[in-house]
């Protein structure tokens, strides 16, 4: 994590610098605002990964003698059968689609959205995947 650290902030710093001489170059608001903001975003990152690496064991790809096998192993725990994702990109797409058709269809998808929410989250609290 260190190097994707370090990465992130080496380029939150680009950013910035880019974000000035585009600023006092153009003179355009919108353009500026935006770098800004990705500067501040990329920093967040940065500032993050570079928190989280001291506090946790030093990975392979930290390591500059490391084989790709070394980062091998069981990542996490991922539902392989959830509908609930489904429900949230519907929900999603009506939503933002109501921005662009109308605000009544923001009303339509907000249960939508929190049906697939509600279902994602407390999905192994019942059923058949309650012990899991």
């Amino acid at each position: 994590m260190k190097i994707q650290g370090r990465m992130f902030i080496w380029l939150s710093v680009f950013i910035l610098a880019v974000a000035i001489i585009y600023g006092l170059w153009s003179k355009e608001p919108v353009g500026t605002t935006a770098l800004f903001m990705s500067f501040g975003l990329s920093i967040m990152i940065g500032y993050y990964l570079a928190f989280t690496a001291r506090r946790v064991d030093t990975g392979a790809q930290d390591n500059k003698d490391a084989d790709v096998a070394d980062d091998a192993g069981e990542l996490g725990f991922f539902s392989p059968h959830s509908w609930q994702p489904l429900a949230l990109a519907v929900g999603g797409a009506l939503a933002f689609l109501g921005v662009a058709i109308g605000w009544w269809l923001v009303y339509i998808s907000t249960p939508i959205i929190l049906i697939g929410l509600f279902g994602w989250v407390f999905e192994y609290y019942h059923g058949e995947n309650q012990n899991q």
